[in-house]
């Protein structure tokens, strides 16, 4: 018994001991590890920066994100075609602007989405979040089912315009519809930019996440300022003229299944709700114009079928020959303008692009090779681009020419961002009658 009792004593001892040597052993290698790979320094006053490890709670934060964002839609298509309340909409609208605005700072968001899709699509190498994905897809499948209800009450951009709308006026339709082009310009810039890896155009020109991150450049203030401001008389200017994701909605609306209607019942052609609309979205009847007979209306055919291809074609061609002008911000392109002409930008600081060639050592045959290719890519993406905005020109100067006979006030599916403001002036919906005689 003696003799185990100090066989188990030295025994214990010996695993002290080695444990001892064992966290000895970590600890000098950890110091010779630091002696031995210190940090580096330059002479140039260089900082080492702090490694930065991916945070748990952003997948947290991206989960929820999403789960606000089906509630949301949800709820506020509730409001919409069931409740049909204004009061409920504007409420939903407000914790949207709190919640994906002030406080998750405008990110993610739907519409600059576009961008991270185009380049999944077209770059094999980038992985686009899933979250990204569900904020572009979500709104799209809801608008299909219940119209734009995403713009009446979750997107944060319309929100904040929706609290300044105070005295919303009247927009000319001509007018109108040109500036309506904007926003498919706008979005097709973004696609080409984005599908050539050059830029995320609507992430850096964005008016309101600088607002909401209170980190807005001045310009960038001024912007979302003026934007505010002409909102006080031009209802929701950025959803109507610049948005690029409204476009895809504008689309898909039309298509929707169910769609808010401004009366619950018939028409009783009161004319309450003529300017109940500030965005100009409610289809007045025409049933007072006689209609055209057939040699007119297979005129304006032949005229429509002359025209559209021919606005296609030339928008093409001038996107063509825009394709060097639109590359230019490309990089690559940029880098191969200064090495190829260096007395022009002599007088200019020496940019990013140059001090990294630099640095490279990168053969100049390559450098020149790698914006060919991206000049090519842009000549093709220009005349897609052109294409499609010269389509964009012919549909809407085929609605101008042809005439579509309506008996009752209805709102545009594709225009329409179902607010509910209509709902709100029209008296058979006040007083739950089924049907008025005028």
């Amino acid at each position: 018994m003696l003799n185990r009792m100090l066989w188990c004593i030295k025994n214990m001892k010996g695993r002290i001991l080695f444990l001892m040597m064992m966290v000895f052993t970590i600890s000098f290698m950890n110091v010779y590890g630091v002696q031995r790979f210190p940090k580096p320094e330059f002479e140039s006053g260089y900082v080492q920066p702090e490694t930065l490890q991916p945070s748990a709670r952003s997948a947290v934060l991206a989960t929820m994100d999403v789960v606000v964002l089906a509630f949301a839609l949800a709820l506020v298509s509730w409001l919409v075609l069931k409740k049909r309340s204004r009061k409920g909409v504007f409420l939903t609208s407000v914790f949207s602007l709190a919640y994906f605005g002030f406080y998750r700072q405008g990110c993610v968001c739907s519409i600059g989405a576009i961008q991270n899709v185009t380049l999944a699509l077209f770059d094999s190498s980038y992985v686009i979040p899933l979250a990204a994905i569900t904020f572009f897809i979500l709104p799209l499948i809801f608008t299909l089912f219940f119209g734009r209800t995403f713009c009446a009450g979750v997107c944060p951009f319309g929100a904040i315009q929706d609290l300044v709308s105070f005295r919303p006026q009247k927009i000319d339709p001509r007018l109108n519809a040109i500036l309506g082009v904007i926003p498919y310009i706008y979005l097709g810039l973004a696609i080409l930019y984005a599908a050539t890896g050059t830029d995320f155009i609507i992430c850096r020109y964005d008016p309101f996440v600088g607002i909401f991150r209170f980190s807005a450049t001045f310009g960038m203030y001024i912007f979302a300022g003026t934007l505010l401001v002409s909102g006080i008389f031009i209802a929701r200017p950025y959803c109507r003229y610049l948005c690029p994701y409204g476009v895809l909605l504008n689309w898909i609306s039309r298509f929707s299944w169910l769609h808010i209607t401004i009366t619950p019942s018939n028409c009783i052609q009161c004319r309450l709700c003529e300017d109940s609309c500030p965005y100009d979205a409610i289809d007045m009847p025409l049933i007072g114009r006689n209609p055209e007979n057939r040699a007119v209306t297979i005129r304006k055919l032949i005229l429509i079928c002359l025209l559209v291809p021919f606005f296609v074609v030339l928008g093409g061609w001038t996107g063509s020959r825009l394709h060097e002008t639109l590359a230019g911000v490309n990089g690559k392109v940029r880098l191969a303008k200064e090495l190829l002409e260096p007395l022009k930008f002599a007088d200019q600081p020496e940019t990013f692009e140059i001090a990294a060639y630099k640095s490279s050592g990168k053969p100049l045959s390559l450098v020149y090779a790698e914006a060919s290719q991206v000049l090519r890519q842009f000549y093709t993406g220009s005349w897609i681009l052109g294409c499609f905005i010269g389509l964009v020109f012919g549909i809407i100067l085929a609605s101008r020419l042809l005439t579509r006979y309506r008996t009752d006030y209805s709102p545009n599916k594709g225009a329409c961002f179902s607010c509910t403001r209509c709902v709100d002036y029209c008296p058979v919906e006040k007083n739950g009658l089924k049907e008025i005689q005028p």
